[in-house]
């Protein structure tokens, strides 16, 4: 528990200075001068007072307790003085001093030896490399920063210090409040997790916001917000996300997977808010924090000016959300008191002569509309327009309703102050139409997750036996990626439905399975080593009789030992001509920080060319599987078009839910795609005509693993993507 940052009785400032230049007087001075109500001690072996407090040459001079410790000292002492803090019996320790991991390999020398420090004594840490905590409930400021915001209801947290100091005067300018602010810093000990578990059902909070430029233990981290977002909204802002998961791979999924794709599939999936920037990440919080959560999404728009009114009604279709319609008993009332020249339905035009009274009963009637969810207030400032005024009925009507209202006081230098009446009632403010209604939007989101059924990952009857023995003789073999046989063994085991098949290992056996099998026939090279088959010419398709069959062996034999010299030619796979259908891909790339990352989307060749696909990490859930489907600018294909019969959906979600389960089970897949999945029309079910597995050793794949697996298996023949092993093994 993290307790004793928050609720500390007695704080001690390791390194404080009488130097006002110096951070450790800074921090020293923001406890006493921002209302901490516990014993402070300074220390510092080169004084014998700071700032009018007895200063003491080490904590374990203090003959009080002393249950949180700020370090302020050069990077080289912290060790020693955090041995004497665990000697002390400190139970939490914030370290603000820079020079640990960020700055090479010594600094992360230095970086561990403070964490076994420690564990050693059961402590917990904040930083190092950070700006401090703030806390306005206790209150205490264990900063350096210029300042201290006002009490609110908003938590944040922040890798980037630079940013906290940034968002600091911000809010002192705009009067935002926070209940807790927390610099996370190298998170050596506590991070992104901890705080979360920390403020979920705190009552000081309603909404946490964060800044984040990575998350060390995704699986954890979904855990734990899927949890903590059934009480509390949670909205982050991701940076650095777009290089900081590329690496080379040689599947379709991982070609179009990257760390944003994980960040976003893993944020939906538990009910974290993804924020595109910093405006957005306060656009939304401030709804929180102020408003009650939207119920639905239908909205009511009340202006003194069209052109606005207009704006905010195409930001709200374009959002996905509706403009509500007013019941006749609501456009009766309204026709009471406005103008003849005012228009009586949704948006609600009171005209540019409106004074304050007219913006009140307005806004009063809309909302006591039961077809309307949310209000967005828009003003621009004319020449009768009473802005304070119209801010104080606003609010005062907003206060009576348990449905949120959203300000919009268009202009600068004449609605300021009508802005900040508005902040004092609590109805947040935005500068343009279409940031109010992004905020509405966000509020939307939160509901439909409040909404979703409890979360319930389906599980199969599956031949896991199966699968552990191909795999296990991969891995006797030396082998990461296994050939096309072993693939469709590997599907089947999990019920996926496949093209019959046989391995043909000479000319005249492979005349011979195309008899039993029936002509027209495909024929694929099989080798572990050519995963991208067509790539060298080592597919031919709709093969009628016995002639085609022996000369499409010999052909396709020929390709693959003619340009991947060294493979591992198994034969020809002859198999069954699957009936033409509409070809998506189900695939998977094993993240770094989220683990299996399934892709959905339309297959064949063109996967890579359209891009036309959906991620999200598995297990997934059948809502979640459908979902998939659903949100791929294809889908309308799929359901069918210009009297096309729509295809089988159903035995799509199955497919994906049946891979989702074999990556789950199977840590060491960690490149996975089924492509195509041949999807017949409806009932028609759907067939794996093609895969390609990359296997890896271990639970989990290190970064370095992930490496040495790409340097094995990427190595590629001009442009085409031709996978072969480094030791190749010898023909079977």
């Amino acid at each position: 528990m993290l307790d004793v940052f928050f609720d500390p009785g007695s704080v001690a400032v390791i390194g404080a200075a009488r130097e006002p230049a110096k951070l450790g007087h800074a921090v020293l001075n923001n406890i006493l001068q921002y209302g901490f109500k516990g014993k402070v001690y300074p220390i510092n072996p080169k004084a014998d007072e700071v700032l009018g407090l007895p200063c003491y040459p080490s904590v374990l001079a203090v003959p009080e307790p002393i249950d949180l410790v700020v370090i302020v000292i050069p990077a080289k002492f912290v060790a020693g003085v955090l041995e004497e803090c665990g000697q002390k019996g400190v139970k939490g320790v914030i370290t603000i001093t820079a020079g640990f991991r960020e700055t090479g390999s010594e600094g992360m020398r230095l970086e561990k030896e403070l964490v076994a420090i420690l564990n050693r004594y059961g402590m917990r840490m904040i930083g190092p490399n950070c700006l401090g905590l703030i806390d306005t409930i206790i209150p205490i400021n264990a900063s350096f920063a210029a300042g201290m915001p006002p009490q609110g209801n908003i938590a944040f947290m922040s890798q980037s210090g630079a940013l906290c100091t940034a968002i600091l005067d911000w809010s002192l300018a705009e009067g935002i409040g926070f209940s807790r602010f927390v610099s996370l810093g190298n998170k050596a000990d506590t991070g992104e997790i901890d705080f979360l578990q920390a403020w979920d059902a705190d009552p000081a909070t309603k909404v946490v916001i964060a800044y984040l430029e990575g998350i060390s233990d995704g699986p954890r981290f979904m855990d734990i917000a899927r949890q903590a977002t059934q009480r509390t909204p949670i909205i982050a802002i991701k940076s650095g996300a777009t290089s900081a998961g590329a690496r080379a791979v040689s599947s379709h999924t991982g070609t179009l997977a990257g760390s944003e794709a994980a960040y976003d599939a893993a944020f939906s999936q538990c009910g974290v808010m993804r924020a595109d920037s910093v405006a957005d990440l306060f656009d939304y919080s401030l709804a929180f924090a102020y408003q009650p959560v939207l119920m639905g999404d239908r909205l009511a728009i009340v202006t003194n000016a069209g052109g606005p009114g207009i704006m905010a009604t195409d930001a709200i279709e374009h959002a996905g959300l509706k403009l509500a319609s007013l019941q006749k008993e609501t456009v009766d009332r309204l026709r009471e008191f406005l103008p003849p020249a005012a228009n009586f339905y949704n948006p609600v035009d009171v005209l540019g002569d409106a004074l304050a009274d007219r913006y009140g009963a307005a806004l009063e009637t809309v909302l006591g509309d039961p077809g309307v969810d949310g209000v967005i207030v828009l003003l621009t400032p004319q020449a009768m327009t009473q802005i304070v005024e119209t801010a104080q009925a606003v609010g005062q009507a907003a206060a009576k309703h348990a449905k949120p209202v959203l300000g919009c006081f268009m202009g600068e230098k004449e609605v300021r102050k009508g802005i900040r009446v508005l902040a004092e009632h609590k109805v947040p403010n935005y500068p343009f139409p279409e940031r109010a209604v992004g905020a509405f939007k966000a509020m939307y989101r939160y509901r439909e997750w409040l909404n979703r059924p409890p979360r319930e990952i389906p599980r199969f009857e599956v031949d896991q036996a199966k699968v552990k023995e191909i795999f296990a003789q991969a891995k006797a073999d030396n082998r990461l990626a296994l050939g096309d046989v072993e693939a469709r063994q590997v599907l089947g085991a999990y019920g996926l439905r496949i093209p019959q098949s046989q391995l043909a290992k000479t000319p005249d056996e492979a005349v011979a399975i195309a008899a039993q099998l029936g002509y027209p026939v495909v024929m694929k090279i099989a080798s572990p080593d050519i995963l991208h088959k067509s790539d060298i010419g080592g597919v031919k398709v709709g093969l009628g009789n016995a002639t085609e069959v022996r000369d499409a062996f010999d052909l396709i034999v020929y390709r693959a030992q003619r340009y991947v010299p060294g493979a591992d030619i198994w034969g020809v796979a002859v198999q069954e001509m699957v009936p033409q259908g509409r070809e998506v891909i189900i695939g998977m790339n094993r993240d770094l920080q989220f683990g299996p990352l399934l892709m959905f989307g339309m297959g064949g060749i063109y996967v890579e060319v359209l891009k036309d696909v959906v991620f999200r990490v598995a297990p997934v859930t059948r809502q979640e599987a459908q979902e998939m489907v659903q949100e791929i600018r294809a889908y309308q294909l799929l359901r069918g078009v210009r009297g096309a019969k729509p295809a089988d959906m159903a035995a799509v979600i199955e497919a994906i839910l049946r891979v989702s389960q074999l990556v789950t089970d199977f840590p060491e897949v960690v490149e996975l795609d089924v492509n195509p999945l041949m999807v017949q029309e409806q009932g028609a079910g759907a067939i794996a005509v093609d895969m390609r597995l990359i296997l890896a050793w271990g639970q989990r794949i290190s970064k370095s693993a992930n490496q040495q697996i790409n340097k094995s298996t990427n190595q590629q023949i001009t442009n085409q993507q031709i996978v072969k092993r480094q030791t190749p093994i010898s023909n079977r």
